[in-house]
C-alpha cells in the first residue's frame, strides 16, 4: 500500500496530527525535522501552523514549497511501534 495523508491537524509547536489512508491516525513532533533551507523558515511556528494538504502530492506541504514524504511522517508518528520496525528499516529509517 502507497500511504498517503487523508488529514491533518495543527496543535501546538511542531506537532501535527495525521491521518493516514490506512486508517491509523497518530501525532508527528517534527521539532527535529527542520532543518535545511527549505526547512529552517518553518522554525517559525506561525509559518509552519500554515500547512495544507496537498490532494494532488497527497500529504501535507507548506507556502514555502516545503513537504513531507508520507512515509517520513508515517515513521515519526509510529517510531516506536515494535510491529513497524521492520517496515521502518527496509524504508531506511532505521539501521
Amino acid at each position: 500500500m502507497i500511504l498517503h495523508i487523508t488529514d491533518a491537524k495543527y496543535l501546538k509547536d511542531y506537532q501535527l496530527e495525521l491521518s493516514f489512508n490506512d486508517g491509523k491516525k497518530g501525532i508527528a513532533d517534527l521539532s527535529q525535522s527542520l532543518d535545511g533551507p527549505i526547512f529552517n523558515p518553518l522554525k517559525d511556528k506561525k509559518l509552519f501552523a500554515q500547512f495544507t494538504v496537498d490532494k494532488e502530492l497527497e500529504t501535507v506541504v507548506w507556502p514555502n514549497g516545503a513537504d513531507l514524504a508520507p512515509e517520513y511522517l508515517y515513521f515519526k508518528v509510529f517510531k516506536d511501534m515494535p510491529e513497524l520496525q521492520n517496515k521502518f528499516r527496509a524504508w531506511g529509517y532505521i539501521d
